[in-house]
Formats: C-alpha cells, structure tokens, sequence
C-alpha cells in the first residue's frame, strides 16, 4: 500500500517529541508522501524550514479562516511575497489552508470571504491547487469557485457536504479529502455520501494532530494511521484497500504534478 497524505500540521508543537521517529514508521507503512499546511504568517518559515530537512514533506502556505484575528492586511502582501519566492521551489505544492468557517460564528464572514477571494486568486496567479477548510460554508465556497474558476482546482478538506454538493466541486475541477471523519459508526449521512463518491474524487488525508479516526479514539491523530483510515473506508465502498490506496495517491499526485510510476514516487 502506497499513500499520500495530504492534509497534516506536522509542524505543530504536538510532533516536537518525535516527529523524526513518527516520520520513519511512516515511511515503513507506505506513507510516501505527506503536505503540510501553514495556517497563519507565523508559521510559514517553520513549514518551510520542515519540509526541506524531510524528503517526503512538501509545503502549502496560507491563511487559515479560524485564525481570522490574527490575520493583518500585511499578511496577505507578504503571503505574496512568500509565494513568489518558493514558487521556482519544488517542494511548494499548493496554496492553503484556505476557505471559509461558518461553523465558528464570532468569525466575520465578510472578513473571511475577503480574504478568502483575496488567497483564490493568489492561487491562480502562481497556478497552484488551493487546499480549501470549508465548514458549513459549502454554498458560499460553490458560488465563489463558479465565478474565480481557479484553472488548478484543489482539495476540499475534510469533506462532509452532500452527494450534490460533491459533484459540484468535481465539475469545478476539486477532489475531496478524506480522513477520520467517516470512520464513525455514527457519521451515517456521510458514510452514505462516501460510498457513493466515484473513486476519481477521493484522495486520503489525516489533519494530524486533529480528527482522529475511530479506531484511535481520544489520541493524537498521526500520519501513521492513514493506512487504517483507507482500510476502513475501503470497506465502507466495498472495495480493496489497495484500490483505494492506489486511486487516492494518483488522484493526489495528478492535482499536485508529482509523478507516480509502478514502483515508486518521483
């Protein structure tokens, strides 16, 4: 089983313990390749500095909406100016984490669909996937990606829309991360939505250290565990494991313009 993880916060001072050792199990259980996600002006460099001392890291930088008090107007110039920057750089993949959070409501949602828009179009501008959080907001990021058509689409982290909101993001060119989530029992409308989803559609994620799946109850959620996850929603489809595992990682590797032969990740 070969894997890519593409959703994980490996920078986060949850991993400072071991995150070497984390790394080399990972390699062991298939996990090739993994992204890791920026989510404020802060944690670029860090991000950065991570991805270029593991082969297997690679870096998305962004904004992130749950930190939108955080965010300055500075921040988007100088996001700019970072991306501009890395974007010779092969170990910069996409723009993220990116989107819109109705979920929590103290965020402004103007504000948030500001500097939503504002990242979209960076990520078209250096023609980068756009790796999108979207809770509860699935109808707003729908009408937005109509009317900027981001020519690179993304991943729509986390996905627990319906089975017509999903066709509407393939239409638009996006995939749909899956991750923990839909390894409970009790996620019933999603599981439904997940048995259904084409095969096309689906490439594998964690949210490490966030969104443990069922099978670790109350941990720290880990790359580790993304063999699991593909196993548990490969039976919820009906499917093999290693089927999902191979559709997901060449889903993965189509969006993000990594090569992938028969033997090995290039």
């Amino acid at each position: 089983m070969r894997l890519i993880d593409t959703h994980t916060h490996l920078d986060f001072p949850d991993f400072d313990a071991d995150r070497g050792e984390l790394l080399a199990r990972c390699r062991q259980l298939g996990v090739e390749r993994l992204v890791v996600l920026g989510v404020h002006q802060a944690n670029w460099q860090r991000v950065w500095d991570l991805v270029h001392a593991e082969d297997s890291l690679y870096a998305a930088f962004g904004l992130h909406p749950a930190y939108l008090d955080e965010h300055r107007t500075a921040h988007l110039n100088e996001l700019s100016e970072w991306l501009t920057r890395c974007a010779d750089q092969p170990k910069f993949c996409a723009v993220g984490e990116i989107g819109l959070d109705y979920f929590l409501e103290q965020l402004d949602r103007e504000r948030q669909q500001q500097l939503f828009e504002a990242q979209l179009k960076l990520a078209i501008e250096f023609e980068r996937p756009a790796l999108l959080h979207v809770r509860r907001a699935h109808a707003a990021t729908i009408a937005t990606l109509k009317r900027l058509k981001p020519a690179r689409g993304g991943i729509i982290h986390a996905f627990a829309g319906s089975t017509e909101e999903a066709r509407e993001y393939l239409k638009l060119g996006f995939r749909l991360g899956l991750g923990g989530a839909p390894t409970w029992s009790q996620a019933l409308r999603l599981r439904k939505v997940v048995a259904q989803l084409p095969l096309e559609a689906i490439v594998l994620e964690t949210d490490s250290p966030d969104m443990a799946p069922a099978m670790y109850p109350n941990q720290r959620n880990s790359p580790e565990y993304l063999p699991d996850i593909c196993t548990a929603l490969a039976e919820l489809r009906g499917i093999s494991a290693d089927e999902l595992a191979s559709a997901s990682s060449r889903n993965a590797a189509e969006l993000f313009g990594w090569n992938i032969d028969a033997t090995r990740m290039e």
